[in-house]
């Protein structure tokens, strides 16, 4: 069975009206929403009415009337007497029964009537008083909070069927077993209710509120205007129409009760409602039946039409009950009455316990110390998060039902520190954001310096006579000067002018000696002076480490070139005399013998080689 009482996340506005109406805190906040959970639920339908935003509602069972009135067989249509006091817009009772059978109803019954029998039961209760106290079962939602919340009173709950399942039996023993009845109220928790009556078969098939019936005749477009009059199908009811106001049941069957000599003590309203259970409990000398209802009536049920005001309410259903009691067959009532007498109209209970464990007091205050009400002045609570007191929400914290994001107070207070939190934070990264600004100023102050940095490098490296390359671990070019590429020819030149210093180019296409490259990346050591011959030129290359393993750089001279052919033989000269310079201190040192005249010889060596290159280019 789907779930009786239902919420819509998407509506739901978390004013938590709907936890502070609810008698058995059976509603919970769960994923930013309100939740009811269906095992707690009494359907009571009190959330229903209170909740502004319509983000609660009820199960239909308008398809399932509908269903059972298509499938031929014949449906009773079930009036609660509250209907008196909710339909005022239609003009006559009989045009209102002759809608009823427009949609579809082959009959048309007053509850009222099921009323008069079950009055009847109760007279014979209270008047066998054995000194037992019996609480009405009149009302579903009563039985259902008695059953889950108060169990150890089932046994004093009145073992008498509620009027619309007495009406129900009625019509299957007059029109056959084989009636389908739907029972139209003002009450939710009926239709709950009607599924849980300890019956051998159901006898309702189906409960619709007045307002699922409205719904029904706009759906199906049925008015006043379209019918003619038509009367409710006999056994006719009573007194039993003041059922849905306060003392309605017991006036049914003449009982008066005086201040004085009252037995029953009757009330209406959840408050008293609740107040009046409590007290059954507890207090022993209160001695009295209760005769209650969780709502201000039948005529203020979930399933009336919102906005209706319950005086007027009940003077209708009055009017109505003084007019058709003018009417009556008193004759054909007592009939009547005697005809079903014989009709089983008890009923057993069954003891669902619902309640929670009481938490310990360290646990309760445990939350309220984490809810910043360690004070019993900071305990009396506002009220908002739907609990009278902090300790009550406290008590539902700890058995699951309430988060603390719920209270108000607790919530201002994370509010405020998060809002600091926040104004920290801002200040934090305002900081950030200038340091982050000076940063970016001086990168660019960097940036500016390192491009300078690069065109003076570019511009130093462009005035060498020898070839420079730089190439990274791919072997790409990153960096060449304009005599590396006039050393690799005019193609060279040309990709140059569109591509400056070559960058990106593959080195090993471009130099047949570009192993020596892939060596000193790979080994890390460098290559210094490695005379290689390519074609005519004979090239010295100095290959070395810039980055180990990531980048290298290498130094092309070519020896056949006059001005290097030059510098070269000067530079291997002084290499010469290093070299003997050493070995003649070597030799100094072993010997004794001074390396004066060597060296001298050795300049003299140079000189005349200076002089021939002089020479040499007077006579070109």
């Amino acid at each position: 069975m789907r779930q009786l009482i239902l919420t819509d996340k998407d509506k739901c506005n978390l004013s938590y009206t709907c936890i502070r109406v609810c008698p058995a805190k059976a509603i919970k906040i769960e994923d930013g929403h309100s939740k009811i959970i269906g095992s707690r639920c009494i359907g009571c339908g009190h959330c229903v009415t209170m909740c502004s935003q319509n983000a609660i509602s009820y199960r239909t069972e308008k398809d399932i009337t509908m269903d059972i009135i298509r499938s031929g067989e014949k449906v009773s249509a079930m009036l609660d007497p509250a209907i008196a006091g909710e339909f005022t817009d239609i003009s006559d009772y009989r045009k209102f029964v002759a809608m009823l059978r427009e949609l579809g109803f082959a009959l048309v019954n007053e509850v009222a009537f099921g009323v008069d029998l079950v009055a009847i039961k109760y007279k014979e209760l209270y008047d066998d008083f054995q000194g037992k106290y019996y609480i009405s079962t009149k009302c579903p939602a009563t039985v259902g909070y008695i059953e889950k919340y108060h169990p150890d009173l089932v046994e004093n709950l009145a073992p008498i069927v509620p009027p619309h399942v007495a009406m129900a039996k009625v019509v299957k023993k007059k029109y056959g077993d084989n009636v389908k009845t739907v029972y139209i109220t003002a009450c939710t928790s009926a239709k709950d209710d009607v599924r849980t009556i300890n019956e051998p078969n159901r006898v309702i098939d189906a409960v619709i509120t007045f307002v699922e019936l409205r719904e029904l005749f706009a759906e199906n477009n049925i008015s006043e205007k379209s019918v003619k009059f038509s009367d409710f199908d006999p056994p006719l009811g009573r007194k039993g129409g003041l059922f849905p106001i306060s003392h309605g049941l017991l006036q049914a069957v003449d009982i008066n009760q005086g201040l004085l000599d009252a037995s029953v003590l009757i009330t209406e309203g959840r408050t008293n409602f609740l107040q009046s259970i409590e007290e059954f409990t507890h207090e022993n000398n209160l001695n009295q039946h209760l005769d209650i209802f969780y709502c201000k009536g039948c005529i203020m049920g979930p399933g009336t039409s919102a906005g209706g005001k319950k005086f007027t309410r009940r003077t209708h259903v009055i009017e109505y009950v003084s007019k058709r009691l003018k009417e009556l067959d008193e004759g054909q009532w007592q009939k009547d009455i005697k005809e079903f007498t014989d009709i089983n109209l008890s009923r057993t209970y069954e003891a669902t316990d619902k309640r929670m464990p009481f938490p310990k007091e360290e646990q309760i205050q445990q939350v309220l110390h984490e809810m910043g009400k360690t004070r019993t002045e900071d305990q009396l609570g506002c009220g908002a998060c739907g609990y009278p007191t902090c300790r009550e929400f406290a008590i539902a914290h700890v058995q699951g039902l309430t988060n603390y994001e719920m209270c108000y107070t607790y919530s201002i207070k994370k509010l405020h520190t998060f809002i600091d939190k926040l104004n920290s934070a801002n200040e934090k990264l305002r900081k950030t954001q200038e340091a982050l600004k000076d940063s970016e100023e001086k990168a660019r102050a960097e940036e500016q310096a390192a491009k300078e940095a690069a065109e003076t490098v570019t511009t130093m490296l462009n005035k060498l006579r020898a070839g420079v390359v730089l190439v990274d671990d791919n072997m790409k070019i990153i960096e060449s000067n304009r005599k590396f590429v006039s050393m690799l020819g005019e193609d060279a030149k040309v990709i140059d002018e569109m591509i400056p210093g070559l960058k990106g180019a593959d080195l090993k296409s471009l130099l047949p000696f570009a192993k020596l490259f892939e060596t000193v990346l790979h080994s890390g050591e460098d290559i210094p002076n490695r005379d290689v011959e390519v074609g005519d030129s004979i090239l010295n290359i100095s290959v070395f480490t810039i980055k180990k393993n990531k980048a290298v750089g290498g130094i092309i001279r070519d020896l056949t070139a006059p001005e290097v052919r030059r510098e070269e033989v000067i530079k291997r000269a002084r290499d010469v005399i290093r070299e003997n310079l050493k070995t003649v201190q070597q030799i100094a040192f072993l010997l004794g013998e001074s390396a004066a005249k060597t060296e001298k010889t050795l300049n003299s060596i140079i000189e005349a080689q200076k002089l021939g290159d002089s020479e040499h280019g007077e006579g070109k």
